[in-house]
């Protein structure tokens, strides 16, 4: 008995492991990364702040569709090709931009980075959520986003530690050489996890496909698009704007990421217990007012005070909002699985593309970086709203 509860625990953490790992990879090293190496490739001369944002926003745009592609590829049975499939496309897209300084290149392998990444980010969790349902543990699920948290920090210490060594296209070379031996580890975890073909769902009824959008939803998903727009220009441009509003020589000019980083390693926990203590919608609701409050210190107190506000409360909750949106979207409509979680992401997504075009063409009319966090606040305003209009689960499922 001692042993068998060994081996499942063994099992459940390096299920987990897998999880967090292959999120560090495709979102710590994949997407943000790119955040802390934007100055110094701005420094480099590799391309200008406008064309930077451009090529974030191409990043998104991936993001976008690679989300789209998996609400189609949502079954167990496609998850499994696809989830090794795009880690080892975004190897080779990281690769592929340690080798050239051309913006149209770079643009489409970021493009194609993003892809990868919207896929493995709804289809790895997804996957070990239903590994957990059967085994009576999905309460656990949300752990895995710690590695997210765990990739900001090794992002920021792979860009700052190697930030004198390497120059333009060669920064990529840290994220590339770390990338390919857990990529490679993470897929071989998943090709082992055995998750059944569901044909019925709980409660012996055959699993369908039912509308996403209704009376319930409509309110959590444009909540959730104002999540998505609210917080990626701090995680895009917040170096950037230290790196611009600081002297030079200053610690955070390398410091806001660290924070953020720090800040975001325990976020999946601390939401998770607020949301069983409070109720996952109170504790959402209490989410966006802290992160609002982040991203308007910013504007506000627009130095190292604001810095550091934005990047502590800001990373201290956006994981937070993914995990709670995305169990209260499975409260709602429980049957709906991947196809759920996929559909979220892709809004998220779509708002975080937005996120870097506006902000670009703020600075093309003159904006300053600083002016620009306004339209986080604005859209973390319009979600808080809207997540006051998201019924609880229990008087959804009770109405006559």
């Amino acid at each position: 008995m001692t042993n068998s509860h060994s081996a499942d625990q063994r099992q459940l953490f390096t299920v987990l492991t897998a999880g967090a790992l292959v999120l560090l990879v495709v979102h710590g090293l994949g997407r943000f990364i790119y955040t802390p190496l934007l100055p110094y490739l701005v420094a480099d001369g590799q391309f200008s702040a406008p064309d930077g944002a451009a090529v974030a926003t191409w990043n998104y745009l991936g993001y976008l569709m690679g989300a789209m592609l998996a609400i189609r590829w949502h079954r167990i049975d496609q998850i499994r090709v696809m989830l090794p499939l795009f880690l080892a496309i975004h190897v080779v897209t990281t690769l592929v931009v340690t080798q050239t300084d051309n913006l149209t290149v770079i643009s489409a392998s970021r493009w194609l980075n993003g892809v990868a990444n919207g896929v493995v980010f709804v289809q790895a969790p997804a996957l070990i959520l239903e590994w957990l349902v059967l085994r009576n543990r999905a309460s656990l699920s949300g752990l895995v986003y710690i590695g997210v948290g765990i990739g900001l920090l090794v992002s920021s210490g792979l860009v700052t530690g190697s930030a004198t060594l390497l120059e333009g296209a060669e920064r990529w070379w840290p994220a590339a050489v770390l990338s390919i031996p857990i990529a490679w580890w993470g897929a071989m975890q998943f090709r082992r996890l055995d998750v059944p073909v569901r044909q019925h769902d709980d409660s012996g009824q055959v699993v369908s496909n039912t509308p996403l959008l209704d009376r319930a939803s409509i309110p959590l998903f444009l909540s959730y698009a104002g999540a998505g727009l609210g917080y990626i220009l701090p995680m895009t441009f917040l170096p950037l704007l230290a790196k611009m509003t600081l002297p030079q020589g200053h610690g955070l000019l390398d410091g806001t990421w660290v924070i953020v980083a720090l800040f975001t390693i325990p976020a999946p926990w601390l939401w998770n217990k607020l949301g069983a203590l409070m109720g996952d919608l109170p504790a959402l609701r209490l989410n966006f007012l802290i992160q609002l409050a982040g991203v308007l210190a910013a504007v506000v107190w627009p130095g190292a005070l604001g810095l550091v506000l934005c990047a502590a409360l800001v990373g201290s909750t956006f994981l937070g909002t993914v995990l709670l949106t995305q169990r209260i979207g499975r409260a709602l409509h429980p049957h709906q699985g991947p196809r759920l979680s996929a559909a979220m992401v892709a809004l998220y997504g779509f708002t975080q593309m937005v996120g870097p075009w506006l902000t670009k063409q703020w600075l093309d009319a003159g904006g300053t970086l600083g002016s620009a966090f306004g339209i986080g606040v604005a859209a973390l305003a319009f979600g808080l709203l809207f997540a006051f209009f998201v019924p609880s689960a229990d008087s959804w499922h009770s109405r006559s």
